[in-house]
């Protein structure tokens, strides 16, 4: 894919939304953030936040195995309640028009994060979610080796 548009130009609407992510990662835990990012980022298929948010999650001492059970969290015994909550509350958010964001993961939630948190985290989903769109938009990709066909 050719690339459309370059986001690394400094642009302030951009500028504003790395400032809101900054904001509620002061909040949250950043490993827990990092696998946020991550699956958010794989139910969108973004390539770039994939490869720049797994890198995250490795600097934060995230554990290969983990990052690639990831997209089966539901049945693996790796992951804490507390993440098994934000993992359901990022689908719920990112695949909205189909969820409609239950009560009965909200309710889970908000057993397991402050309120606070709770605003943190989903600031954090949503703007994910977008930074997913502007990056398959602008078809950005990732640093790397190009794979020959």
């Amino acid at each position: 894919m050719t690339p459309r548009i370059n986001l690394a130009i400094p642009n302030e609407g951009i500028e504003a939304m790395r400032v809101a992510d900054r904001w509620a990662a002061g909040h949250l835990n950043s490993k827990l953030l990092a696998l946020v990012k991550v699956r958010a980022s794989q139910l969108n298929g973004c390539n770039f936040c994939l490869h720049m948010h797994s890198g995250e999650a490795f600097k934060h001492g995230e554990s290969p195995t983990r990052l690639l059970l990831l997209d089966a969290w539901r049945e693996s015994a790796l992951f804490s309640d507390r993440e098994r909550v934000a993992l359901a509350w990022t689908e719920s958010l990112t695949r909205i028009a189909e969820t409609h964001a239950p009560d009965e993961v909200f309710e889970e939630l908000q057993r397991r994060f402050s309120h606070d948190e709770i605003i943190a985290l989903s600031v954090a989903i949503a703007l994910i979610n977008g930074f997913n769109r502007l990056a398959i938009g602008a078809r950005a990709e990732h640093p790397g080796e190009r794979q020959a066909s």
